[in-house]
C-alpha cells in the first residue's frame, strides 16, 4: 500500500518539492544519492539519503496543526537509526544556501552505511564549491 502512494506522490510533487528534489537528484548534491517520496516502516519521507541515513522533510502549513503526529513519526524515524531534518516549505524556497548547508553538515556527521563503509561517490567538497 505504501509503495503505491511513494508512486502516487512521486508524480504529484509539490512545488517546493519539485525545487528540492532538482537540487538533491542524481547525485547533484555532492555526490549523495537522495531517493523521493520513499516508504520507510509505516511512513513515506520526502527525501532520503540511505548511505548516511538521513532524512529531509519539507513542512508546509497543515504541519503546524499536526505537530503530535509529525513528533510521533520523526521519533519513529530516528529509532530506526535516521537523522531527521524539516524544514518550512517557504525556507527551502527563499533560503535554499542555508537549507542546502544544513543538510551537508548533517551528511557529514553522520556515519556511511554504504557497502563496504567507503564514501561511495561523495566529494568532499561542500556543494555549490568546484
Amino acid at each position: 500500500m505504501n509503495v503505491r502512494r511513494a508512486r502516487q506522490l512521486r508524480k504529484k510533487l509539490t512545488d517546493t518539492e519539485r525545487f528540492v528534489w532538482q537540487r538533491l537528484r542524481s547525485r547533484g548534491f555532492a555526490g549523495f544519492k537522495f531517493r523521493r517520496q520513499m516508504p520507510i516502516g509505516r511512513y513515506i519521507v520526502d527525501f532520503v539519503c540511505l548511505q548516511r541515513r538521513l532524512i529531509v522533510e519539507l513542512d508546509g502549513g497543515q504541519h503546524v496543526e499536526q505537530a503530535e503526529y509529525d513528533a510521533e513519526r520523526t521519533s519513529w524515524l530516528e529509532s530506526q537509526g535516521f537523522a531527521v531534518l524539516r524544514f518550512w516549505n517557504h525556507e527551502a524556497l527563499e533560503d535554499w544556501e542555508a537549507v542546502e548547508q544544513v543538510i551537508w553538515e548533517r551528511l557529514q556527521d553522520r556515519p556511511d552505511r554504504s557497502k563496504g563503509g567507503k564514501a561511495a561517490d561523495a566529494r568532499d567538497d561542500a556543494p555549490g564549491q568546484p
